[in-house]
């Protein structure tokens, strides 16, 4: 038989265990991926609780750390017929400074983990890939020029080391202030062994525009992703399968425009022209062809003069739109114009083609230069139909001379003035019959055309003729063209011939303010060319907007009783 005080005490066993329960399913945990990272690295928070309906309050880590890229995921799990929840929680951190730094106690409900501790380096001044080796990824910027002048192409490289296979990522590099970056080309890919490691190299290329001398701070660049397997990791303990990593910050020391350098200013590394056609003999009349290239290193196509049209002295000279090829050689962007003239020659005898030559800026020697081309000499023959002699007398006398002309000498016979008259007469009467004719045609098909109008809708007013450059070409001269190509390329789109018409046609008051800055800034002095380069690339984001005209109303309708 059982006594009462046993009874008694597995009462209370039982609600002692039964209490117990709830609080051991409630147990919260966390901890970092690792334990130590140099600053602009990211570190993965994981964040474990059975505590049902419960998501941790980040708020106390936004003092030392950016939070990014938050997820979350639950797991039930049926055990001797009791059902048990799993939360895990992952966010991303970006130390906002060096030293030792707390992770604190994050709540979870009525729950809270304990405090973590994270070591951050400071970073380094540059990086080196050959200190590299034991990193599962890693970033490197390189400059192909760390003391440019203002206004001068820089190109730049972002390498992305990676020893591991990537399911997803971003790589991104910030917009320096006081300068534009452009993105060129497509990413390159190849495998380099570092310190005994394979890595897989990504490549990505950008173009950079000083816009103002001092110095420049290339921002760090980030590349955030995942590996491929880390969403099991997750569940079993062994980290996120995030990755992430941050290149140093490179400054640059931009130099100003030298004092008497030429103008247009051109900084470049080098440049080259030569002829790649020209004409082995010329007629009069006839179009001769002369091709012309020039190869630049250090600029893009929106920087480079156009190529100019000689003058040509006893010749029209018309010029066709130069053809141009952009790409890098190695750090350096490249550019290759080619441009055609066609040269018609208005006499024969010598013809002088003088040369052309363009001024630039030397940046490596810091000197001034002029690219030349020899002068063409050609020996222009006489078309096939001849050329007639300057004392040639006209071939049609005005009437008053012909009626005191002499008989003409040769064969020709010299009629008197009483003959001819008639036949000039008859020719005009025939030209106004002609006329008189065409006018009635023209009449009757006006007035059948006005017939059909009655009953269809009248069309629409024809819209302006607009040029083909498209919001690309816009954004590009924005970025990396100066302010006076920008001007050219919208006029060009709405069909205008200046700034003031070109106001008057766009719709979004933003995009007139834009224009309004740009103007100031061309003509007055006032204003930051960086800040009316980031007002207009806001204002154009998406392309000009243009009012549309509304056709004018037209009487379609007849009327509702004849009219007698």
């Amino acid at each position: 038989m059982i006594r009462r005080s046993n009874i008694l005490v597995l009462v209370t066993l039982s609600l002692l265990f039964a209490g117990w329960m709830p609080c051991a399913a409630a147990a919260s945990r966390a901890w970092l991926d690792r334990s130590e990272v140099a600053l602009g690295d990211s570190v993965t928070l994981n964040i474990e609780t059975d505590a049902s309906a419960a998501a941790p309050d980040l708020s106390p880590l936004r003092a030392d750390f950016d939070i990014r890229d938050q997820n979350s995921s639950r797991q039930v799990q049926m055990v001797n017929g009791a059902m048990s929840t799993r939360s895990l929680f992952g966010v991303v951190l970006t130390p906002r400074r060096s030293g030792e730094l707390t992770i604190p106690a994050l709540r979870l409900g009525s729950d809270s983990t304990a405090p973590l501790r994270l070591s951050v380096a400071a970073a380094a001044a540059a990086p080196a890939a050959t200190r590299r080796g034991d990193e599962v990824v890693f970033l490197e910027t390189e400059v192909d020029d760390a003391r440019p002048y203002v206004q001068q192409s820089v190109g730049v490289v972002l390498r992305l080391y990676f020893a591991t296979q990537l399911a997803s990522g971003e790589l991104d590099l910030p917009t320096p202030s006081g300068a534009s970056l452009q993105r060129v080309g497509d990413d390159a890919n190849s495998v380099r062994e570092i310190g005994g490691r394979r890595y897989n190299v990504v490549e990505r290329r950008f173009l950079l525009v000083p816009e103002r001398s001092g110095e420049l701070v290339l921002p760090p660049a980030r590349f955030d992703g995942r590996a491929v397997g880390g969403f099991f990791d997750d569940y079993f303990g062994r980290g996120s399968g995030r990755l992430s990593a941050a290149s140093a910050p490179r400054t640059l020391q931009v130099q100003p425009q030298p004092d008497g350098a030429p103008q247009p200013w051109l900084p470049l590394r080098s440049l080259q022209l030569h002829y790649t056609a020209t004409p082995q003999q010329a007629r009069t009349g006839e179009a001769a062809t002369l091709v012309v290239e020039a190869t630049a290193q250090g600029a893009t196509q929106a920087q480079f003069p156009e190529l100019p049209v000689p003058s040509v002295p006893g010749a029209q000279v018309f010029a066709e739109p130069a053809q141009a090829e952009e790409h890098f050689d190695g750090d350096t962007p490249r550019l290759k114009l080619t441009r055609r003239y066609s040269i018609v020659p208005s006499r024969p005898g010598r013809l002088v083609v003088p040369g052309m030559q363009v001024t630039w800026w030397d940046v490596a020697s810091a000197t001034a230069r002029n690219a030349r081309l020899p002068d063409l000499t050609l020996d222009v023959a006489a078309g096939a139909g001849g050329d007639p002699p300057a004392s040639a007398p006209p071939a049609l006398p005005a009437a008053d001379e012909a009626q005191d002309a002499p008989a003409a000498a040769g064969n020709g016979l010299a009629l008197p003035a009483a003959t001819r008259a008639p036949t000039l007469w008859i020719a005009l009467a025939a030209v106004f019959a002609l006329l008189w004719l065409a006018t009635l045609a023209w009449a009757l098909s006006r007035r059948r055309r006005g017939h059909a109008a009655a009953v269809a809708p009248a069309a629409p007013d024809a819209a302006p003729v607009r040029s083909r450059q498209g919001p690309g070409e816009l954004r590009r001269a924005i970025d990396a063209g100066g302010l006076d190509e920008v001007a050219r390329l919208l006029c060009e789109m709405a069909g205008v011939a200046d700034l003031d018409a070109l106001q008057s046609r766009l719709a979004d008051p933003a995009q007139r303010a834009a224009i309004a800055s740009m103007q100031r800034a061309r003509w007055g002095g006032d204003g930051d060319i960086a800040a009316v380069r980031s007002q207009l690339r806001e204002a154009f984001r998406q392309g000009p907007r243009f009012e549309v005209q509304a056709p004018a109303p037209a009487d379609a309708l007849p009327p509702l009783y004849p009219r007698r």
